[in-house]
């Protein structure tokens, strides 16, 4: 194969997706939702929360590790917050109705935390962020995961990737910002194993603590917890910042797994259980003042950061949620790009569960790309 990625419209894509979700088991309203969160990733250039964790999702459901039939549960509750239960269903199911009941709440009381335990993954932060923004709030979403980050001085992974993100109404563009609290996510290191490529310096560390290039072996050692993981934001030292990835980290452990009194990111996705918790805030800024001079005011200063002077050689200073739109534009129009070991997982996947590869994937040949996760 010429290309290393593969291109699929939008539609192709979506079908693909909901019939797969389907075929596991899931109702077409909730196919949708999940398909919806990962293509929004897809669509928005965050390859590593895309199509590449749909087979990660269905060896989750096949161990038993996500139960599909499972239904969130409110399980203590006031005007403000809630804490639900989400007796290890789906992510995304969960966490869309965990971030709608703090939208309702807000709706009445201006403000609302929700937290959830006993989840799995939930995609990419930013979709629930986004939800409450759609509706005209600020909205703050953040999960924990299995531990992949070493806490600054240590050599034992103890923090999940805790991406944590915001979002908030304003014209041309809404402020849009989701990132992990480690340099880089665990899918990033998955994208560079399948390209069969080295990790930059300062994204890794081996099971001694030491700075590593080895995506296979950092991923091998996070599942075996023998050691080792990802740096906190801000590097392996205290000079380059790193206590401020492992405290942000921190900020996000305490709005997901501690008030839910669920599992924090250590004990998480031990004995086949996932036990991944999140948070949810919903903000409506009319408890501060007029909601249009409010948006007015955030969308002056991100006009005026983008109008503000440029370094030498660069062109433009981009707002958080700017490359998102864009990104969007553009696979919308041309399509989206898809590893193409990440198809052949796809492929694979359609014959496991009774689909037609060729209806959804066309004719495509592996013989270049390295074997898929069900080989």
């Amino acid at each position: 194969m010429a290309s290393t990625y593969l291109t699929y419209s939008y539609d192709q894509l979506k079908t693909f997706c909901e019939d797969c979700f389907g075929s596991f088991g899931f109702t077409k309203e909730q196919s949708t939702i999940i398909t919806d969160v990962l293509l929004l990733s897809d669509l928005y250039g965050i390859e590593s929360h895309g199509m590449q964790r749909l087979a990660r999702y269905h060896k989750g459901i096949e161990k038993g590790l996500i139960k599909v039939a499972a239904e969130p549960e409110i399980v203590f509750e006031t005007p403000v917050s809630a804490v639900i239960e989400g007796h290890d269903g789906m992510g995304q199911l969960i966490a869309h109705k965990a971030m709608t009941t703090a939208i309702e709440k807000a709706k009445t009381s201006g403000i609302a935390i929700v937290t959830v335990r006993n989840s799995n993954h939930f995609g990419i932060a930013g979709y629930y962020a986004k939800m409450a923004c759609d509706a005209g709030f600020i909205g703050m979403a953040m999960t924990n995961s299995e531990a992949i980050m070493v806490p600054t001085f240590g050599r034992l992974a103890m923090l999940g990737s805790n991406p944590i993100a915001i979002a908030m109404p304003a014209e041309p563009y809404d402020f849009f910002f989701d990132a992990s609290t480690t340099v880089v996510t665990r899918g990033k290191l998955e994208i560079y194993n399948k390209l069969g490529k080295p990790l930059p310096e300062g994204w890794a560390l081996n099971a001694n603590g030491k700075g590593s290039t080895d995506a296979k072996d950092v991923l091998a050692n996070i599942v075996a917890k023998k050691g080792g993981g990802i740096m906190p934001l801000g590097g392996e030292t205290e000079q380059s910042g790193s206590h401020k990835g492992y405290g942000y980290g921190m900020f996000c452990e305490i709005f997901c797994s501690i008030l839910s009194m669920g599992l924090t990111s250590n004990h998480t996705h031990i004995g086949g259980k996932g036990g991944t918790c999140h948070g949810f805030i919903v903000i409506d800024p009319k408890i501060f003042g007029d909601v249009g001079d409010i948006k007015e005011h955030l969308s002056t200063f991100l006009q005026e950061l983008r109008e503000s002077p440029k370094s030498e050689g660069a062109t433009r200073i981009y707002t958080h949620g700017e490359k998102e739109i864009i990104a969007k534009a553009d696979r919308l129009e041309n399509g989206i790009a898809v590893n193409i070991n990440t198809v052949a997982e796809m492929f694979d996947m359609c014959q496991y569960v009774g689909l037609d590869p060729v209806k959804y994937l066309g004719d495509v040949k592996f013989e270049n790309a390295a074997s898929s996760s069900y080989k």
